[in-house]
């Protein structure tokens, strides 16, 4: 057992953000000393918080911190407040920048339901029980989030590019996620309308060539969407571009019971990487200890498997949160009847007395 000392980067945000990172550092610090590690916190500000200080969501000196960390822990940002900021200045433009500049093009969103909330799911029994375990494995420094965007008159104009060597690169990160499970790959995409999408299925067609052991499908993205209420079992892993990913994987999070259980990683080519909850910052419960800080917490475990190479710490975590749901806690977001309801400040509390070294 090796005592590692990792500098991480702490982008607290708007709205119920700093109150779902705080339950995470919490657990963080519990982590550290079962053992033995140091997790070092260096603030940043992006978003609306930082719009307010700075007049603009993401200061190069603050993406400066990020660059230099070992990895980034996000809460959430944006808010109404912001609404009425020019479009190149709205806190979500920071988070774009954030990722570019990190280089971040590989988002893992996991959908798996936790037996424990197995009755909050909006689908009926006979679904759920077949199983709901896969991953979407969304690009995320491309396509129409990063194209060109202009209006002129009454004509918007959004540009939807991708290259082979984007696609490309994400391709083997849903090949290797596959080959790592259970060795089936979904790519999905819109290749009846779209020719990004028909580059998108060449390109994926020819790297199955380099992983026969991966069973490949197709699947136009709007039948994807009806197989994901109709037939989650049948995904292990779901690779896609931008967009169709950032709508799916909310879609997918819903079927497990509550997006505030979902935590997210994205990844380059370093294992510096961005770890946030896949919810947005949820203003209208802002400071009233209602927030479920679970998706973050678990992200916080994500960054520890896959950023730190500490995959016991981590299974510690999600141990944790595992053994919480067991003894029938719910935030409000998941509160079923004869569950105990607890605040975003209690959870995290509670998920760090349950917290055991090799558990």
């Amino acid at each position: 057992m090796f005592s590692l000392n990792k500098n991480i980067a702490v982008i607290r945000g708007d709205g119920i953000g700093p109150e779902i990172v705080n339950q995470a550092l919490k657990v963080l610090d519990k982590v550290a000393e079962l053992y033995g590690h140091t997790f070092t916190y260096t603030d940043v500000d992006m978003g609306g918080c930082a719009i307010d200080k700075y007049g603009e969501p993401l200061p190069e000196a603050e993406l400066k911190k990020c660059l230099e960390s070992d990895s980034v822990l996000l809460g959430a940002v944006g808010g109404d407040k912001w609404n009425d900021v020019p479009g190149d200045k709205r806190p979500e433009k920071g988070l774009l920048k954030l990722r570019a500049g990190m280089g971040v093009y590989s988002n893992n969103r996991p959908a798996k339901i936790w037996p424990q909330l197995s009755s909050a799911s909006p689908l009926k029994k006979s679904i759920v029980d077949a199983g709901i375990d896969f991953i979407i494995v969304r690009e995320l420094i491309g396509g129409i989030y990063f194209g060109e965007h202009k209006t002129e008159g009454d004509v918007a104009t959004d540009v939807l590019k991708y290259s082979e060597a984007e696609i490309e690169r994400i391709g083997r990160i849903g090949f290797e996620t596959a080959r790592k499970r259970n060795k089936k790959l979904c790519s999905v995409e819109k290749s009846n309308v779209l020719d990004s999408s028909r580059l998108w299925k060449k390109v994926m067609h020819r790297l199955a060539e380099e992983y026969p052991d991966i069973e490949l499908s197709d699947m136009l993205v709007d039948n994807c969407a009806m197989q994901i209420v109709k037939n989650p079992a049948q995904f292990d892993v779901v690779v896609t571009e931008n967009m169709f990913g950032d709508i799916l994987s909310d879609e997918a999070s819903m079927i497990t019971g509550s997006i505030g259980m979902i935590p997210s990683s994205s990844l380059g080519s370093s294992s510096c990487g961005l770890y946030e909850p896949i919810h947005g910052s949820a203003p209208d419960i802002a400071g009233k200890d209602m927030a479920n800080p679970i998706g973050t917490i678990l992200s916080a475990a994500m960054m520890l498997r896959f950023s730190f190479d500490m995959p016991d710490e981590a299974t510690a975590i999600e141990n944790a949160v595992s053994e919480y749901l067991d003894k029938g806690y719910r935030t409000a977001d998941i509160m079923s009847e004869g569950g105990n309801l607890v605040g975003c400040s209690k959870c995290g509390e509670l998920i760090c007395e349950n917290l055991r070294k090799g558990c």
